[in-house]
């Protein structure tokens, strides 16, 4: 039995990405620089995690100017909120990307939105 820990997301520009996942709540929980290997990490959640709740490893690798590919077998990342219309409107004023509007899953009841972070990277907006 194991425990799922975090996601890994390459991004181009991490000041900006972090800039992003704090709109929507999320902060920096820890940080590793790695010098010989030219690359930083961030890892992003919500409170302290103390609780071991998933997170999104953003990784920077110094140097790296081109845009990634996000590959077609990568679909989204999934965070449950409480409030699905405040969280859009918040990232809509601050100039972030809306895939999808506000709304019920198609046959389903589940109110849900998809936004796009700096990086392309689909998120799931999901009301709990």
């Amino acid at each position: 039995m194991g425990t799922y820990l975090h996601t890994m997301i390459r991004v181009q520009n991490l000041e900006k990405s972090l800039a992003f996942y704090k709109l929507i709540g999320m902060h920096e929980i820890r940080r590793k620089e790695v010098a010989e290997g030219k690359y930083t990490l961030v890892y992003v959640g919500f409170a302290d995690n103390k609780t071991g709740e998933a997170e999104i490893e953003l990784t920077y690798n110094w140097g790296h100017d081109e845009p990634y590919e996000i590959g077609t077998g990568f679909g989204h990342l999934a965070i449950g909120v409480p409030n699905v219309k405040e969280v859009v409107e918040h990232v809509r004023k601050s100039g972030g990307k809306i895939t999808r509007d506000p709304g019920p899953v198609k046959f389903g009841t589940t109110f849900i939105a998809f936004i796009e972070d700096p990086d392309g990277y689909k998120i799931e907006l999901i009301e709990i």
